[in-house]
C-alpha cells in the first residue's frame, strides 16, 4: 500500500516536472526596459507585427507607471492595427485613453483611432458588385468620422488635425456617394420607391457633397416613373435651382451624352 503511494508521488512529481520543462522560456527575463523597447521597434519595423505587439505587451508591464510604458501601449495599438486586428487596436486606445486623459499623446490616440476604422476604398466594390454597403462598413467609417471629429475638436492645432479634416471629408462624400449607388441601383431594378427613399435619405442625412446632384436626379427620373408629375417637377426645380449647369438637365449624365446616366460600364 505504502509502495502504492509512493509510486503515485513521485508519478505527479515527474508530470510537473515535464510540465515545466515544457514551459517557453522567457527570453526577455533578463532585459532591460530599453532592450525589449528597442527589439520591439526592430519587429515592428520590419513587418513583424505579430512579435512586437506580444514584446510591447512586456514592456507595459516592466516599465508600468512609467512614460516609456505608455508609449509602449501607442506603439502595441499600431502594430495591433498594422496587423489588421482593429477590435484589439481599438480595445488597447480606448484603455490607454482611460488610463491617461492627461497625456500628451491623446490626440494620436484619437487619431490612431480614426485610422484604424478608416477605409479608403468605401463603397468602391460594394456598387459595383451591386449590393449596399453592410452595416460593419457604415458603422467603422461613422467610428472613424467620429474619432477623427473628437481630435479635431478637442486638438484644433495638433499636427494630425489637417488630415483628420481632409479624411472626415471624404468619409461624408463616400457614405453619401454610396446612398446614391443605391438608389441608383434600385431605380434600375425598376424599384422606384426604394430608390426614393435612398436618395432622400442622401439628401436628408448629408450637405454639401457631390453626390447629392445624382441624388436629386434620381427623384426626377423615379417620380416620373412612378406617375407623379407635381413631385418630379418640383424635384426637378430643386435641382435646376442648386445645380443650374448641371449636366443631368441637359444630357441625363455627367460623361457621354450618348450612355444612359444609370450604366456602370
Amino acid at each position: 500500500m505504502l509502495r502504492a503511494k509512493l509510486s503515485g508521488v513521485v508519478g505527479t512529481a515527474l508530470l510537473l516536472l515535464a510540465a515545466c520543462s515544457s514551459t517557453p522560456e522567457d527570453k526577455t527575463a533578463a532585459w532591460s526596459p530599453n532592450r525589449i523597447y528597442a527589439e520591439a521597434r526592430d519587429e515592428l519595423n520590419a513587418g513583424s507585427y505579430d512579435k512586437a505587439v506580444p514584446l510591447f505587451e512586456k514592456l507595459e508591464g516592466r516599465a508600468a507607471g512609467t512614460p516609456l510604458a505608455q508609449q509602449a501601449q501607442l506603439e502595441k495599438a499600431y502594430a495591433q492595427y498594422k496587423a489588421g486586428e482593429q477590435a484589439q487596436a481599438i480595445a488597447t486606445l480606448d484603455r490607454f485613453m482611460k488610463l491617461h486623459p492627461a497625456s500628451p499623446a491623446v490626440d494620436y490616440a484619437l487619431y490612431l483611432k480614426g485610422l484604424v476604422n478608416f477605409n479608403d476604398n468605401l463603397g468602391m466594390f460594394s456598387w459595383l458588385a451591386r449590393q449596399d454597403l453592410s452595416e460593419r462598413d457604415q458603422k467603422a467609417a461613422k467610428e472613424s468620422f467620429e474619432a477623427f471629429r473628437e481630435l479635431v475638436g478637442r486638438y484644433p492645432e495638433s499636427r494630425y488635425t489637417p488630415d483628420a479634416r481632409a479624411r472626415m471629408t471624404y468619409i461624408v462624400n463616400s457614405l453619401a456617394q454610396s446612398e446614391v449607388h443605391v438608389a441608383r441601383y434600385y431605380y434600375t431594378r425598376g424599384a422606384y420607391v426604394a430608390a426614393i427613399n435612398r436618395a432622400q435619405s442622401a439628401l436628408a442625412d448629408y450637405r454639401d457633397v457631390p453626390a447629392l446632384e445624382e441624388a436629386l436626379f434620381i427623384l426626377v427620373r423615379s417620380y416620373d416613373a412612378l406617375g407623379m408629375p407635381e413631385l418630379r417637377d418640383d424635384s426637378r426645380r430643386v435641382l435646376e435651382k442648386n445645380y443650374p449647369q448641371s449636366e443631368y438637365l441637359t444630357k441625363g449624365s455627367k460623361s457621354d451624352p450618348d450612355r444612359p446616366w444609370w450604366r456602370i460600364w
